[in-house]
């Protein structure tokens, strides 16, 4: 299955956002590095490297690895459980933010004449000892532009919500219902502040699949044209990786979806949703396929302009949504009709910029810089917490 799609290979996320970076001004940067098979000094680097490059335009996708097989790559013979998955990825967090604050603002002094290039006093050494990573540092690149690179992460299940919670400062979420992403964006929000954080410091975006035309007739067929050329061997393989890593190929595909364990190695929250799908439109192995081929089981829109900026504006003016991950069909058409047609729509309704409103990814996100945890301020108000 895998030889024939275009998903085999693939460049290596940080490299391709590097270059990105020196061709582009505005968009954000986002990658995608796993806690599962990675340390956090390097992703620290990786990350403050980019944002430096980019002049503030870094995020990461701070996500566990839901593919078993790639424990094999890294030494392992068994994927790591979800338990220990989620319980790793809050102390990689918790090194990668403090090994980012071990430069103060002003820390780099660079001074010709005294021949000081940076203040000793200022740099800050982490000394983290944990569960699962010792790490001395301090990190060797400077404070980045944005503070800190903006932190993502993608999911829904139990463990993500209290992980976003907790660190995450943008969220991907798959929400197949008006409903569904409501209850989602209520729940997320409403645990904010047993962290201490504010509601509009995280910013929900759900993945929403896009077909557009200029008649709803034309978005779909434009929309079955792509779906004809799935292949039912194809559809079910991405179906069972989805599910939780399960070996679909000596089913029927003709026949339903068996049932299956609860997974300990993908994604708890795409697999109840997939299932769910499959029980509520009795759909078929192969039918299950070749509707998530696409949009990988996110809500779907196909078409017009307007009616695809309708059901949008919904979920963005009901509680359901704070912007959106556009996924499209092919590239880079899918994008271009999104940006021609859709956007603006979205503009005329004063629902989409029409300039950016900053440099940085986070003055686009709105989104404040994290105060850097060793400057005086961050001290001061400590002190006057403590007293109070």
């Amino acid at each position: 299955a895998l030889s024939r799609t275009a998903r085999a290979e693939h460049f290596e996320p940080l490299t391709l956002m590097s270059a990105l970076a020196a061709v582009t001004r505005n968009i954000g940067l986002i990658a995608t590095a796993t806690t599962t098979y990675n340390e956090p000094y390097h992703v620290a680097r990786k990350f403050a490297s980019l944002d430096h490059l980019s002049g503030g335009r870094a995020g990461w996708n701070l996500v566990t690895s839901d593919a078993a097989a790639e424990a094999q790559n890294f030494g392992r013979d068994e994927h790591l459980g979800h338990g220990e998955r989620y319980s790793r990825a809050r102390e990689f967090h918790q090194v990668v933010t403090g090994l980012w604050d071990s430069w103060e603002d002003d820390a780099f002094v660079r001074d010709k004449a005294s021949g000081n290039y940076y203040d000793p006093a200022k740099v800050h050494v982490l000394d983290h000892v944990g569960e699962h990573f010792r790490v001395k540092g301090p990190l060797n690149v400077a404070l980045s532009p944005q503070g800190q690179p903006v932190i993502v992460q993608a999911g829904s299940s139990e463990a993500v919500r209290d992980l976003a919670a907790q660190t995450a400062e943008v969220v991907f979420t798959a929400q197949t219902s008006l409903e569904n992403a409501q209850g989602f964006y209520a729940d997320l929000k409403g645990r904010l502040a047993q962290y201490g954080r504010e509601a509009d410091s995280l910013k929900i975006m759900p993945g929403v699949f896009v077909v557009v035309g200029q008649t709803e007739a034309e978005a779909q067929a434009k929309f079955e044209a792509f779906q004809d050329l799935v292949e039912p061997e194809v559809g079910v393989a991405l179906l069972g990786r989805m599910l939780g890593n399960f070996d679909l190929s000596g089913y029927p595909l003709d026949g339903p979806l068996p049932e299956l364990p609860l997974t300990d190695s993908g994604q708890r929250s795409r697999q109840q949703l997939l299932s769910d799908l499959a029980l509520r439109e009795n759909l078929t192995l192969a039918q299950l396929g070749r509707r998530i081929a696409g949009g990988r089981g996110h809500y779907s829109l196909i078409g017009t302009p307007e009616q695809i900026a309708d059901e949008l504006q919904r979920w963005f003016e009901n509680g359901a949504a704070d912007g959106f991950n556009i996924l499209v069909p092919h590239l880079p058409g899918g994008l271009e009709d999104f940006a021609q047609w859709v956007v603006p729509e979205l503009q005329r309704r004063g629902l989409f910029r029409s300039e950016y409103s900053g440099q940085t990814l986070r003055d686009n996100l709105g989104l404040d810089v994290p105060a850097n945890r060793y400057s005086v301020a961050v001290e001061v108000e400590e002190q006057q917490e403590a007293l109070a």
